[in-house]
C-alpha cells in the first residue's frame, strides 16, 4: 500500500513545467518556459527602477518622475548635465558590469557543474587585479593603463588556469581545484606588490580593489557595451549545447554536442566577460557566485538559466550601488563592500545547504 500510494504521489511530485510552443511563420516550434520568461520580465523591471533611484539619488536629488522625464529628453538644463553627464554613465555601467559578470559566473557554474565554480573562486577577479596592481605599483599608469593591465592579468590568468586543468579536456572539480591554487597564488602576488609600493600607489590600488563606481564615465560605457553586445548573443546561442553538456561529455557527445570545442568558447567568452567587467569597476565581489544562484532559484529550472542571470547580475550590482549611497548616512561606501558582505553571507548559506545535501 505504501508503495502503490508513493507511485501514485510521483507524478505530482514530477508535474510538468509551465511551458508554451511558438511557431514561426516558417514552421519552426520554440518552446518557452513561462515562468522564466516572467522572472527575466520582473527582473528587468526591477533593474529599471532601481537605476531610476540611482540616478535621482546625490546631492542634486531628483524624483522618479524628473529622471524618467529627463531620460526622454524632457527635463531642463541643468537635469540634463546631471542625469546624461554626471549619473546615467555610472548606473550603465554598473548595469553592464552586473550583466558580465552574471553571465560569466553562470557559465563557469555550467562548465564546472558546482555552484562554488565562480569566478570569485577560481581567481580570475585576482588575476585582474594582479595586472592592475603590476601597472599601479610598477608603471604608476593612468587610468586607461590600469584599465588594460586589469585585462590582461584576468586573461592570463583565465588561460593558466585552462591549461593546468587540461587533462583530456576540462572537468568540472579538477577546474574549481586549480582555480582554487591558482587564487591562492596570485593573492600573495598582490599581497607582495602592495607592500612594494608607496602610500600614493598603495592608496590608490586599494581603492581600486575594492570594487566602485565612483567616477565612471561614457569611456567605460562603451567598450562595455560593444563586448556585451557581441559576446551576449553568442552565449545565448550556445545555451543548448550547455545544457546537454551538464548531462555529461558522452551524452552530449551523443546528441551530436562538439563538447571541447564548445567548452573553450565559452570558457573564453567568461574570461573576457569577467576580465572586462573587472577592468571597468575593480573586483566587484560575489556578483558572478550569487546571480546564476539566485536566477536559478527563481525560475526553478535546471539549465544554465543564462538570461536570468544577466538580468539577476545587473539587478543586483545597481541595486547594491544605491544601497551603498543611500543606507549608510554620510560614510558612502564603494560598492564591492556591499556586494561583499551579501555574497559573504550567501556562501556561508550555499555551503552549509550543500553539506547537508550530502554533495561537500
Amino acid at each position: 500500500m505504501k508503495t502503490q500510494r508513493a507511485n501514485r504521489a510521483q507524478p505530482a511530485d514530477r508535474a510538468p513545467r509551465a511551458t508554451r510552443a511558438l511557431r514561426t511563420p516558417g514552421g519552426l516550434s520554440v518552446r518557452v518556459d513561462t515562468r522564466a520568461v516572467t522572472v527575466v520580465v520582473l527582473l528587468l523591471l526591477a533593474a529599471f527602477a532601481a537605476s531610476v533611484a540611482l540616478i535621482g539619488t546625490g546631492d542634486f536629488e531628483m524624483s522618479a518622475g524628473d529622471v524618467v522625464k529627463t531620460l526622454f529628453g524632457g527635463g531642463d538644463t541643468m537635469q540634463e548635465f546631471v542625469v546624461r553627464e554626471l549619473r546615467l554613465p555610472r548606473v550603465l555601467v554598473g548595469l553592464l558590469v552586473g550583466a558580465a559578470l552574471g553571465l560569466g559566473g553562470a557559465l563557469f557554474q555550467a562548465i564546472s557543474r558546482n555552484p562554488l565554480g565562480s569566478p570569485d573562486v577560481l581567481g580570475l577577479g585576482q588575476g585582474a587585479t594582479a595586472g592592475a596592481l603590476t601597472v599601479i605599483v610598477l608603471m604608476s599608469g593612468d587610468a586607461a593603463e590600469v584599465t588594460a593591465g586589469a585585462l590582461v592579468g584576468g586573461l592570463v590568468t583565465g588561460l593558466a588556469i585552462y591549461v593546468l586543468a587540461w587533462k583530456r579536456g576540462v572537468h568540472g572539480y579538477r577546474l574549481v581545484l586549480v582555480g582554487i591554487g591558482v587564487s591562492a597564488i596570485v593573492t600573495a602576488v598582490n599581497g607582495y606588490l602592495l607592500t612594494k609600493a608607496d602610500l600614493v600607489d598603495a592608496s590608490r590600488a586599494v581603492v581600486w580593489m575594492t570594487g566602485s563606481l565612483n567616477g565612471r564615465g561614457w569611456d567605460q560605457v562603451w567598450p562595455l557595451l560593444v563586448l556585451c553586445a557581441v559576446l551576449v548573443p553568442l552565449v545565448l546561442a550556445g545555451g543548448r549545447g550547455l545544457r546537454m553538456m551538464e548531462m555529461g561529455d558522452d551524452v552530449s557527445y551523443a546528441l551530436g554536442v562538439r563538447v571541447e570545442r564548445l567548452r573553450m568558447l565559452l570558457l573564453v567568452a567568461a574570461v573576457l566577460l569577467v576580465a572586462t567587467a573587472t577592468a571597468a569597476a575593480g573586483p566587484v565581489a560575489f556578483v558572478a557566485l550569487t546571480a546564476p544562484q539566485l536566477a536559478r532559484r527563481l525560475t526553478r529550472s535546471p539549465g544554465p538559466n543564462l538570461m536570468a542571470s544577466v538580468c539577476m547580475g545587473a539587478t543586483l550590482l545597481v541595486t547594491a550601488d544605491w544601497a551603498s549611497q543611500r543606507l549608510f548616512g554620510a560614510d558612502q561606501l564603494p560598492v564591492g563592500v556591499v556586494t561583499g558582505v551579501v555574497g559573504g553571507v550567501y556562501l556561508l548559506w550555499l555551503l552549509v545547504t550543500e553539506r547537508r545535501a550530502g554533495r561537500i
